[in-house]
């Protein structure tokens, strides 16, 4: 899911070199914590949330084929 996340997160922004990619797991609850340079944070949010919803929903339905739950929060 790392590399998955990584790869679209990287697609969407302007700098994806700077891109940084922490996880917290809670028991089979994984949060990934994503830090970004500021004017790449509203690329990735989009336009009313829309996209990150959608990198949320497809990280979600990944998760769910290997039985765990996942969250997504972008870290200022």
């Amino acid at each position: 899911m790392d590399e998955f996340l990584r790869y679209v997160v990287q697609q969407l922004v302007e700098h994806p070199d700077e891109v940084v990619i922490n996880h917290r797991q809670e028991g089979d609850k994984i949060t990934f914590l994503l830090s970004m340079r500021q004017t790449d944070v509203g690329r990735l949010i989009g336009k009313g949330g829309s996209t990150i919803q959608a990198v949320r929903e497809l990280l979600r339905a990944s998760a769910e084929k290997e039985g765990r739950k996942v969250a997504v929060e972008i870290v200022e």
